[in-house]
């Protein structure tokens, strides 16, 4: 009898045959992956934009094999709008973390959301400023070690965590919000399901769309990858829980 193998996993079309620079550990690379086979899996390659970030996954133009361009930092909406405004065939995707959506980027995202621009943001939450080495970031958690919070973060100096998909999820404008992790196998076949049904709304010309994902940040949180992990099941999920916020396919409001 003749043995034959059938190939069950390949490299997305939309993902360049290339070594990343990210870290050990780091969450960007299986969240580009996740984001390359949602593009494939919509048939939309052809047509897609991504807007990188300033931030670790700056380099995601050369990553992405569709086209892709970078901004100043914080601006992804504020550019993705442009594109799609100026070309709404095309299928927009602005890339960005924390520090680059909810610090200096805040009001670009919020009123994008308000009007419900017809583009889909990938929000990689982990709790950190990476590429600039540790700094704290909007999402740092209360007690959580930055170079700029050698103590830990303290709310009476620092303020409170921002939970970036509760707070636009109380906008009319938005369409579909939900947050995602990719800290377990199960975790990550549901952000893939979050990305494919961000994008397929927007194809669809509803509105504006976000994922967040939650993510590790093993060199900078001076963890092991796998502790890493551990770290973000006990401490990220209790004060970011995982679920839809907002859902116009199922009636709105979370």
């Amino acid at each position: 009898m003749e043995n034959t193998l059938n190939q069950v996993n390949k490299r997305p079309e939309s993902l360049v045959d290339m070594p990343m620079h990210y870290c050990p550990g780091c969450g960007h690379g299986i969240i580009h992956r996740l984001v390359a086979e949602a593009v494939d899996e919509l048939g939309v390659r052809n047509r897609a934009v991504g807007v990188a970030p300033v931030g670790c996954a700056v380099f995601a133009d050369d990553y992405f094999n569709f086209d892709t361009i970078q901004g100043p930092h914080g601006r992804g909406p504020a550019i993705a709008t442009g594109i799609k405004r100026a070309k709404p065939e095309t299928i927009v995707i602005s890339y960005q973390g924390d520090g680059d959506l909810a610090s200096i980027g805040m009001a670009e995202t919020v009123h994008s959301a308000a009007r419900s621009e017809n583009i889909t943001i990938i929000f990689v939450n982990n709790t950190i400023y990476g590429m600039t080495g540790g700094q704290m970031a909007p999402t740092t958690l209360i007690g959580q070690v930055a170079t700029t919070a050698i103590k830990g973060r303290d709310p009476k100096v620092n303020g409170y965590p921002i939970r970036v998909s509760e707070m636009l999820s109380q906008l009319d404008g938005p369409r579909y919000i939900e947050r995602v992790a990719v800290n377990t196998p199960q975790n990550i076949l549901k952000a893939k399901k979050a990305i494919v049904k961000a994008l397929k709304y927007q194809t669809e010309g509803q509105g504006f769309t976000l994922v967040e994902v939650l993510a590790t940040c093993p060199t900078n949180w001076g963890m092991t990858p796998v502790d890493s992990l551990k770290r973000l099941a006990d401490e990220m999920i209790p004060y970011y829980p995982l679920g839809v916020f907002r859902d116009s396919e199922v009636g709105g409001k979370k």
